[in-house]
Formats: structure tokens, C-alpha cells, sequence
């Protein structure tokens, strides 16, 4: 507070309706040389000036309308100058020093994780001007959000690159696998096999599969050959001697048209929870944490060892580790959690319709309770204004859904209390119950006892 400032206090008029006393003044500059003395103390930056200011000022000013309420004019002088000719004793400085704590716990506590109101105001930003304050263990400084709006109906943002993670479903497409030289014909292989010098009405020039006994069939007139187990110039070798059997001097070209493997790669795999996948054959192959264009590049250098420069394609078939929770309160008895897989489109509105709307159990008070990035311990809600998305159409608080987000249903108070009262009476019932029971038992055996002897006199 400058000159200007501590005049126009000093002016402030009293109940009498005369000037401020000598001794109100010297109030007013002891307030602010304390103020002043704690705000160094604490930190400027921490305690701008405004704040400071304005503090000063209502706190003179309680100050002076507690003197007009509970004391004559003279009263006040005196004590105010007493208190200023001495040391105060701890009885005055208390209410004085609870009050600058409940304010420096105020701004601290403000200057932390806030929750987002329904205006699109900026919500938990971690930006402070102050000191740097340590992070929590484990928190990442990269990982925390700047300054934003969380996004809703009608501006979506898209969600990063999906990563792979247990228990998702990914689809592995072959597209070229050349088996590494020298390859070794197995069975179910196909392959291409052209001769010249043949008969007219039986030529050889096509597919043909190496069957279960490893053998190729090359016609009624020419047989079989075994070729299993040989490389491509020794299968060559083979048909052509088997051949020169019955033509003269045949020429023979042997090609791989397809190898079984092919088949056994391509498919539908399941991310197990080790974060690896089982490609049969050839082993497993690490894919957790991976986008799909990091995975790809990792089953094609694993495969690499088996065949010479291998081309495969890999899709998403199941996005199963990334996911909603939906969780209505039963008004006592008990929630219910619905786990919906999350696709990067879904809003509110889609996450009530997954549940088939609110239920007689359920309030309209709802709020989307989101974690915070970067391993921070501070909580995010969102209100949700139901009547407006549903009735009015709003887009306001129709947030869009990330992948954590619990999307709460607070149960009906009323219900609420409904079932608490029955819980507790319900045992009370039983036993009057019981009791009136058994006191219908005993008369009714009464009654029959007397009806009984009553007959029998006669």
C-alpha cells in the first residue's frame, strides 16, 4: 500500500462521525509494516501484491468496525495505543496469525489441481509463477498438460497413436515371405515346375503340390518324385533324372511358388500378458507399448531370421486394453460397473446409451472423474449437465471420453435413504413377526385346549 493508500485509511470516519484518531493511524501503519514483514517472509511471488493490498485493507477495516461495535472511542485510543507501546501478547497476535494461515493455505490449495466447471474454463494446467514446486515421485515433467479446455461434442480432438497392449487382438497379413536360401522343400509347399521335351497330350508347365508323403505328382505318364527335404537345384536334379526315364534328354526348371509357412503367419493374434505374441513356429515376438507401425517393424526383423526380407501388414482386430468405466451407485444396494472398450469417438451421451439410459435407481447428477497425467495424485471432475445434453441438446459438458475415464451416476437421494431405513427396520420386523407368531401359536393352542376338554365333558 503506497502513501496515497495509508491517508485515505487514516480518513476513514468513525461512529462519532469525527476524523480517525492519531492512534487509529498508528494502527493502520503497524498492520502494514506486519503485512509487509510476513509477505517478505513468505515469498513476493507467492503473495502478489494485490492480494496483499486487499488484505491489508479489509483487515483494517474489521479491525475498526470491531472498535465501533464493542467500545466508546476513548477506549479504543487507549488500548490502540497501549498495544502499539508494547509488545502484543500472544492472545492479540493469535486471531491475527490464524487468519494469515487460513489465507496462505488458501492460496496454496488454489494454486494447485482445480476441477473443471461447465463454462469450458481451463482445468488442472499446472501452471504456477512461483517457486518451482518438486514434483511426486515417479511424475514426469514432460508428461504434464498445458494450459487447455477438455474437449466435447462438436470439437473432438484425436487420441494419439494406439498403443499395443494385453490383452488386445492384432491381425498379422503376409505379404512376401521368401524363405532363406538354401531352402529346404517341406510338405504343403507348391512349386512351379516347367519341362521341355515332354509328351504333346501331357505337358508339364504348372503348380504343383508337394503332398503329405513328400512327393510331387507330375502326371498319369511321368509318376511321382520325392523332393522333400531337398533344396530347389537338387529337386531340379531329381526331376530330371526321373524324367530322363522316359523322355529323351528333357530339360527341367523348378521354382518356389509358395511354402507352407505362408499360411501359419498370417492370422489373428492375442497380445498375452507378458506383451508378446506367439507366431507358432517361429517363436514370439515382444509387442506391448508398440503403435502398430513399431510392431510391424518388430515381426518383420523376428521373421527376418526365417526368411529373406519379409513383408507383413498389421492391423488392429480388437481394441480391447483401452477402456471406459460406466458407474451407476445403487442407493445402497450396491454399484454396478459397466467396462466399455473405448474407440476415440465416444461422448456422455454414448456412454449412457451403452447402459440403456439412467435407471430408477440413478439422479441426473453426473460427472466424469478423469486421472491425471504424469503420475500426479490430484483429482479431475467434469460436471455433467444432463437436462441440457438430453433435453436441450448442449454440447457444453457432452465431453469427450478418454481412455480411464469413470463416468459416475450418483444414485437418487431419496431411494437412498429408503433403503437405508428398510435395512435397518428389517430386522425389527422379523422379530415382531416372530414374536407376534408365536403369541398367535400359544393362544390358538389355548383356545383348541379348552374346546378340547370342553367336548370331552360331555
Amino acid at each position: 500500500m503506497n502513501q496515497h493508500d495509508s491517508s485515505v485509511a487514516c480518513k476513514l470516519p468513525d461512529n462519532a462521525g469525527h476524523g480517525t484518531s492519531s492512534a487509529t493511524c498508528r494502527l493502520g501503519k503497524a498492520i502494514r509494516r506486519r503485512t509487509n514483514r510476513w509477505r517478505q517472509s513468505v515469498g513476493a511471488a507467492r503473495y502478489p501484491k494485490p492480494l496483499h493490498d486487499l488484505f491489508r485493507r479489509r483487515l483494517f477495516c474489521h479491525i475498526l468496525l470491531l472498535q465501533k461495535l464493542f467500545g466508546s472511542k476513548a477506549s479504543r485510543d487507549k488500548q490502540t495505543e497501549g498495544s502499539l507501546g508494547r509488545r502484543p501478547s500472544p492472545a492479540q497476535v493469535g486471531p491475527l496469525l490464524l487468519l494469515l494461515v487460513l489465507l496462505a493455505v488458501g492460496v496454496a490449495v488454489g494454486s494447485g489441481c482445480r476441477a473443471i466447471d461447465v463454462l469450458g474454463q481451463p482445468y488442472d494446467h499446472y501452471q504456477h509463477t512461483g517457486p518451482q514446486i518438486p514434483l511426486p515421485p515417479g511424475a514426469d515433467a514432460a508428461s504434464v498438460p498445458p494450459h487447455a479446455v477438455p474437449p466435447r461434442e462438436k470439437n473432438m480432438v484425436s487420441l494419439p497413436a494406439y498403443q499395443i497392449e494385453p490383452p488386445d487382438l492384432i491381425q498379422i497379413e503376409v505379404l512376401k515371405l521368401v524363405p532363406r536360401p538354401p531352402y529346404r522343400i517341406e510338405i504343403y509347399d507348391v512349386l512351379m515346375i516347367q519341362a521341355v521335351g515332354t509328351l504333346l497330350d501331357q505337358p508339364i508347365d504348372g503348380f504343383y503340390l508337394v503332398e503329405g508323403e513328400g512327393t510331387v505328382n507330375l502326371g498319369p505318364a511321368y509318376g511321382t518324385v520325392r523332393v522333400v527335404g531337398m533344396t530347389i537345384e537338387e529337386a531340379t536334379v531329381a526331376i530330371r533324372e526321373h524324367l530322363s526315364k522316359i523322355l529323351r534328354a528333357p530339360e527341367v526348371s523348378v521354382q518356389l511358388a509358395r511354402t507352407a509357412g505362408t499360411q501359419a503367419v498370417s492370422g489373428i493374434y492375442l497380445v498375452a500378458p507378458d506383451g508378446t505374441i506367439n507366431l507358432r513356429q517361429y517363436g514370439t515376438v515382444h509387442v506391448a507399448g508398440k503403435t502398430l507401425w513399431e510392431a510391424r517393424l518388430a515381426i518383420q526383423q523376428h521373421l527376418s531370421q526365417f526368411f529373406d526380407s519379409p513383408e507383413v501388414s498389421v492391423d488392429m482386430a480388437g481394441y480391447n486394453s483401452k477402456v471406459y468405466y460406466i458407474i451407476t451407485e445403487g442407493a445402497g444396494l450396491g454399484d454396478n460397473v459397466v467396462r466399455v472398450p473405448i474407440t476415440g469417438n465416444e461422448t456422455v451421451l454414448d456412454a449412457i446409451s451403452q447402459i440403456g439410459g439412467l435407471s430408477q435407481l440413478s439422479s441426473k447428477e453426473i460427472w466424469i472423474a478423469r486421472p491425471a497425467p504424469g503420475n500426479f495424485g490430484c483429482e479431475q471432475h467434469l460436471p455433467v449437465d444432463w437436462v441440457a445434453i438430453s433435453r436441450g441438446a448442449s454440447t457444453a459438458t457432452n465431453y469427450q471420453l478418454m481412455p480411464g475415464d469413470r463416468v459416475f451416476i450418483a444414485d437418487d437421494k431419496l431411494i437412498a435413504v429408503n433403503t437405508t431405513m428398510s435395512k435397518l427396520l428389517a430386522p425389527v420386523e422379523r422379530l415382531l413377526g416372530i414374536s407376534s407368531l408365536g403369541i398367535n401359536t400359544v393362544r390358538a393352542s389355548q383356545v383348541m385346549g379348552r374346546d378340547y376338554n370342553r367336548f370331552r365333558s360331555f
